[in-house]
């Protein structure tokens, strides 16, 4: 369970990081080529990229939360049965 936990933790984090250093390094830049204005490839590239970092570390933590709710629930559902944990945390 801890080891769950620290993973929702630091994938929440680096989902906070990448979108912060999206909103100071590329803001009002869309991550996709075509754009009403023409934008510098490397804001393009680097909003890409941070898009994908944020899209990832958002799913890890969703599957992370999962996870955690799973646990809870069979530690929940053992002691309402009246059986023991046989793994500890």
């Amino acid at each position: 369970m801890r080891a769950a936990l620290k993973i929702f933790c630091l994938s929440a984090a680096i989902l906070a990081a990448a979108i912060v250093i999206a909103q100071l390094l590329v803001p009002g830049i869309m991550p996709i080529a075509f754009a009403e204005e023409p934008q510098p490839a490397w804001a393009v590239m680097t909003a890409f990229a941070l898009r994908a970092i944020e899209l990832i570390a958002a799913a890890v933590a969703v599957i992370a939360l999962a996870m955690l709710a799973g646990m809870c629930a069979q530690r929940g559902l053992r002691r309402l049965s009246g059986g023991t944990a046989s793994q500890a945390d």
